[in-house]
């Protein structure tokens, strides 16, 4: 390839102008629409892998955009009128497009890189947990740009009209809006919409919000989308160099292939997706504590309130208390429900603001979380009877004369005030009956079964 000539297309053809509003769209959907989401673990600014989730959820907008731009420069040789003058000259017409596709491709790769940079400045500054398991994620969002680009560039010199650029883009928009619609799941009893993502989602390779920092897409996932990527790469070329109508026919065969042998790679259970990794998930412990290696760095604070919460669960509940805390490594999916251990009691920074707490009241919501964990098919679900039996478990283990206010901020007056009155009932019990009432409460919480809040109050226990 002559680099003279490549230098000149990066200078003076679409490609730079192509790149630029990539990276403007992408940094502008991360900063102003993900950076909003609020406060998590799950941030494209917070751990690496969930950086390269968050970057290629922007393909969802920049491949469109990427496609239709290469339609436009494959517009330019019919434009300018020299297309018969380029032909009847001795040089290969793969040779001009293979200038023409690697000049729109390193722009457009060099603004995917960009945009991954930012996220990782960012990242370096949160997390002091480094690896490479991410550089997968982000090289597939990267070959992403540069197929569509090549794509497109190979349809606009197929039909050369004028429209050919926007209808690229508007057909590729409509196939990642189609991709996303077969995803989602609406639960039949709560009517909560889910994404289970399937075979023909996954031909899409945007990919979906972060749900959880120890997640990562799997090895089958990687392959299938390199395929297809890389069929549509090819059958993009073969458009740029196919003469007639027939060559232009072949040259949709790469395409078609790879669909069909990434539909045969790519896994059709949704749990074999997004899995868990398995190096960010080990275990790193001081004495009965443990923390995942991804939050290593949190165990030095974290250990001795959790330690103290272990031990106010023992004087609590004797025989039957967890005797170890364990940072859950477990990723349920969306349309399964959590198993909980009666002796280990899990934890999850995520959860009620862990992430952001400290000393005692660390302790506290430690306390509430392991007595009472969520027992909902959606994380971050917590019933109001959850709440309020958290609330009455933890003030009755630490001894305080009623439920805080602070525990019960999402439930009405009068649930508060039910609450209220479930503590004085309660704590008025002969000690024993107390210590029976919290013990068939903690029993029933971690098995799933019944009502916490009634329990309390003398109801069905679990």
């Amino acid at each position: 390839m002559n680099t003279r000539v490549l230098r000149i297309e990066l200078k003076r053809s679409v490609a730079p102008w192509a790149g630029v509003a990539a990276l403007t769209m992408a940094l502008a959907f991360l900063y102003l629409i993900v950076g909003s989401d609020g406060p998590g673990l799950t941030g494209w600014t917070d751990q690496w892998t969930s950086m390269a989730l968050e970057t290629r959820r922007v393909l969802d907008f920049v491949w469109p955009l990427a496609a239709g731009l290469g339609a436009l420069q494959g517009l330019r040789d019919h434009r300018s009128g020299a297309s018969e003058l380029l032909t009847s000259t001795p040089r290969p017409a793969s040779h001009r497009a293979a200038v023409l596709s690697a000049a729109t491709a390193i722009a457009l790769a060099a603004a995917f890189a960009a945009v991954v940079l930012v996220g990782g400045v960012h990242v370096l500054a949160h997390t002091g947990y480094t690896h490479l398991g991410w550089l997968p994620i982000s090289l597939v969002g990267a070959l992403t740009v540069v197929s569509g680009a090549v794509l497109g560039m190979g349809v606009g010199r197929a039909l050369p009209f004028m429209l050919t650029p926007p209808a690229v883009a508007a057909a590729m928009l409509v196939f990642t809006v189609l991709t996303d619609l077969a995803a989602t799941k609406v639960d039949a009893a709560t009517g909560l919409p889910s994404s289970e993502p399937n075979l023909f989602p996954l031909l899409s390779p945007a990919a979906q919000e972060a749900r959880d920092v120890l997640l990562t897409l799997s090895v089958p996932v990687h392959i299938g989308q390199t395929i297809w990527l890389c069929g549509m790469a090819a059958t993009g070329f073969a458009l740029l160099t196919a003469a007639s109508v027939r060559s232009r026919l072949v040259a949709l065969t790469p395409v078609l292939a790879g669909a069909v042998l990434a539909l045969l790679v790519l896994p059709s259970d949704p749990r074999q997706v997004y899995v868990v990794d398995k190096a960010a998930a080990r275990l790193v412990c001081e004495g009965p504590v443990c923390v995942t290696t991804t939050h290593r760095s949190r165990l030095d604070d974290f250990a001795s309130p959790a330690r103290d919460a272990l031990r106010l669960m023992s004087d609590a509940l004797g025989d039957q208390a967890p005797v170890s805390l364990r940072e859950n490594t477990e990723v349920w999916p969306d349309s399964s429900g959590p198993h909980w251990s009666r002796r280990t009691a899990l934890f999850d920074f995520e959860d009620d603001g862990l992430a952001a707490t400290e000393g005692k009241e660390l302790t506290r919501a430690l306390l509430a979380n392991s007595l009472v964990p969520r027992c909902s098919a959606y994380a971050g679900a917590v019933s109001s009877s959850d709440v309020s039996a958290q609330s009455v478990a933890a003030s009755w283990v630490l001894g305080e004369r009623e439920p805080r206010s602070g525990d019960m901020t999402y439930l009405s007056s009068d649930q508060q005030e039910e609450v209220r009155e479930v503590y004085r009932e309660l704590t008025g019990l002969p000690r024993a009956e107390q210590r029976a009432r919290i013990t068939a409460m903690y029993l029933g919480a971690v098995a799933c079964k019944g009502d916490p809040f009634a329990a309390l109050g003398g109801g069905a226990s679990r």
